[in-house]
């Protein structure tokens, strides 16, 4: 943590909830400390419901927010008193814990409170803050002669509580508790919990702040003088590979997920000294940082990326489950077998998820487990994450098995890549943005240098491309599928309408222009995502943006409507061609679709009154009089790559209100 950031100590709100909620981000914006979700924070204020009665509440952050970005809604009221009372008992559930921490919600609209609350409402001091730090976590996963206690030890004194790893909830408040009067003392500073991260309190969130941010400097002076981090050089990885071979990877990951992958590629650094270490290999096999970790990375990486090192993993992950088993105390939902982390030295690193967002956690997860490793096992006597029924415990916790089963249906497109051309504005952004409603991650290519910031998100890359210039269009597919794994959905939206002009008076230069656009592009696109659609975990889906010129064209417009006239013969030629490999190609007609680029309000005026009409009406000159819409185009565009149109392939669907020439 900067020094600029320390200075906000001296503008700490008023406000105690406020404070907590304004240190908690000072916290959340350095990674090095919590990551996703991690960590937790707390304060204990007194409030008046709604009788005007005063409360003794303790606050606490609540699932689902991130320690980087909490704010007051995110901090779950709960009465403190009735806490206190739980903490008397001998035994309880998790889900008991969970049931009774909700029912002490003073805020019945406020998210669910941590699974730490008990050990936050048990610590006798106001405000509290908590970090899964690396440099702590590094200390306490050591495999050497001196135990990570007594590392702990003589680098804080006495000046922490080290309390022994136990999994959170009531067990561990009940552990700190039991421990809490034989060390604590008037200079205790804050609390270590081995395998998991540090506690620190005081009278306020800005005392637990400052005492949060020395013990971490003091841990990482230690660090820099006990064990020097070493920069590698000559990390370089192989800075190509075939696409196809991690599409053919991420469909055999995603057969064994039982759905759709996001596998997301890394190369840097970090990554590439690693896998140059000779005992890596031995080094990703021993565990994570943490138990929380599990749950985005599963207990161990699958080293090697082919299908012979995945049936190998899949066979390991099953007779882990088989073996602890027997531990589950609720009702069982095994988890699935597929890896979230490979590592290669011919590839790199691969992280994997059902969604773009799942797949970068796990990346930021194990970018800082790496360094960790390394360190430890180079100059700390070796690196030694909990045991492998302990962290079973965490994967297979009651709290995450009720998650599972409680999980609702994801969107229908969840965990599928698509590529949109044209995807800047108009039908191709509309068609963009419906994607990722539906649980799409999408490459979006245009000529447009706004490309990049059309959307934002971990499910969007946004690359600047001339569709006509076949090395652009290559080099952005290869960043869209290292980003995402593979290629599910194509939306052809890119196309010109050219210059109107009598077939006399056409330029041919004009003419081989829209064609190099509206054809040409398309034939190379089709070449080179092919082979990537037949490797598609859900069978390839493509769209194309054709126009009601193809059926009843228009005078003046010979390039154009001869351009979408042969870009639907190219599309039937796909259809058949690609039929075998399960890929569907359709294409849709639209017309008239006033809020794309191609018209202006000027322009719609002047249309309008040749036809002695107002603009109003000229937008709605069809059988239906309905306006059609960029969104109108896209949500018929996007349904045929859903399972609704699984049996349909080869067919023009017109989207343009109702053409009198056309029917």
């Amino acid at each position: 943590m900067g020094k600029e950031e320390k200075k906000n100590t001296s503008t700490s709100p008023a406000d105690p909830v406020e404070a907590c909620a304004h240190f908690s981000r000072l916290i959340g914006a350095d990674s090095n400390l919590v990551l996703h979700g991690g960590g937790n924070s707390s304060v204990k204020a007194v409030r008046p419901d709604i009788t005007g009665q005063d409360r003794e509440a303790i606050f606490v952050k609540g699932s689902g927010w991130d320690m980087g970005s909490l704010e007051v809604p995110g901090l779950t009221p709960l009465d403190l008193p009735r806490l206190k009372q739980l903490l008397e008992l001998n035994e309880l559930s998790d889900v008991d814990m969970m049931r009774e921490l909700s029912a002490a919600k003073l805020d019945p609209g406020a998210p669910n409170p941590s699974v730490e609350t008990l050990l936050h409402a048990f610590i006798p001091h106001r405000a509290v803050q908590h970090s899964h730090a690396d440099v702590i976590v590094t200390l306490t996963n050591l495999a050497g002669m001196t135990s990570p206690d007594e590392v702990v030890r003589e680098i804080f004194g006495d000046e922490v509580i080290v309390i022994p790893y136990v999994m959170p909830g009531f067990d561990l408040a009940q552990e700190v508790r039991e421990n809490w009067s034989a060390q604590f003392h008037d200079g205790t500073r804050g609390m270590v919990l081995l395998n998991h991260g540090l506690f620190t309190f005081g009278d306020d969130s800005a005392t637990a702040y400052e005492l949060h941010m020395q013990l971490i400097e003091r841990a990482e002076k230690w660090l820099e003088k006990e064990a020097p981090v070493e920069t590698r050089q000559n990390n370089s990885l192989p800075a190509e590979v075939l696409l196809t071979d991690l599409a053919r990877l991420r469909l055999q990951m995603s057969n064994v997920a039982g759905k759709p992958m996001i596998v997301t590629r890394h190369t840097d650094d970090s990554v590439g000294g690693f896998l140059q270490r000779e005992d890596y290999k031995d080094l990703a096999r021993r565990g994570p940082l943490t138990p929380d970790h599990i749950i985005r990375t599963k207990r161990l990486p699958m080293v090697g990326a082919n299908e012979n090192s995945l049936d190998q993993y899949v066979e390991e992950y099953k007779s882990y489950v088989e073996e602890f088993r027997h531990r589950i105390r609720t009702e069982f939902t095994e988890i699935d077998s597929a890896p979230r982390i490979v590592l290669d030295p011919e590839i790199g690193m691969l992280a994997a998820g059902f969604t773009a967002t799942d797949a970068q956690i796990a990346a930021d997860i194990y970018h800082h487990t790496i360094p960790v490793l390394c360190r430890a096992e180079d100059h700390l006597g070796g690196y030694k994450a909990l045991s492998a029924e302990e962290l079973f415990d965490v994967e297979y916790w009651d709290l995450e098995q009720a998650k599972l089963r409680k999980t609702g249906k994801p969107p229908e497109l969840n965990g599928t890549v698509a590529l949109v051309t044209g995807a800047a504005s108009g039908i191709g952004k509309a068609c963009a943005e419906e994607l990722k409603d539906r649980g799409s991650a999408v490459i979006g290519l245009d000529l447009s240098p706004e490309i990049e910031n059309v959307f934002s998100g971990d499910n969007w890359i946004g690359i600047e491309v001339d569709v006509t210039k076949t090395e652009e269009v290559a080099s952005a597919i290869r960043a869209g599928v290292e980003r995402f794994g593979g290629l599910d959905i194509a939306v052809v939206a890119a196309g010109i309408f050219g210059e109107s002009a009598a077939i006399e008076d056409l330029d041919s230069e004009e003419w081989r222009r829209v064609m190099s656009v509206n054809v040409d592009s398309v034939q190379s696109l089709f070449g080179r995502i092919g082979p990537l659609l037949a490797l598609s975990p859900v069978g390839g889906r493509v769209v194309v943006i054709g126009s009601k010129n193809v059926p009843a064209p228009g005078k003046g417009a010979a390039a154009y409507s001869a351009s979408k006239a042969a870009l639907q013969q190219l599309c039937r030629v796909a259809a058949l061609e690609w039929a075998p490999n399960s890929t569907r190609v359709n294409i849709v007609h639209p017309d008239a679709v006033f809020d794309t680029g191609l018209w202006s309000e000027e322009l719609i005026e002047q249309r309008a009154s040749s036809y002695g009409i107002s603009p109003e009406e000229y937008k709605k000159r069809n059988l239906l009089s309905v306006e059609v819409t960029s969104k109108a185009v896209a949500r018929s565009a996007i349904s045929l790559c859903t399972d609704d149109f699984s049996t349909t392939t080869g067919a023009s669907i017109p989207t343009d209100g109702g053409s009198d020439r056309v029917i």
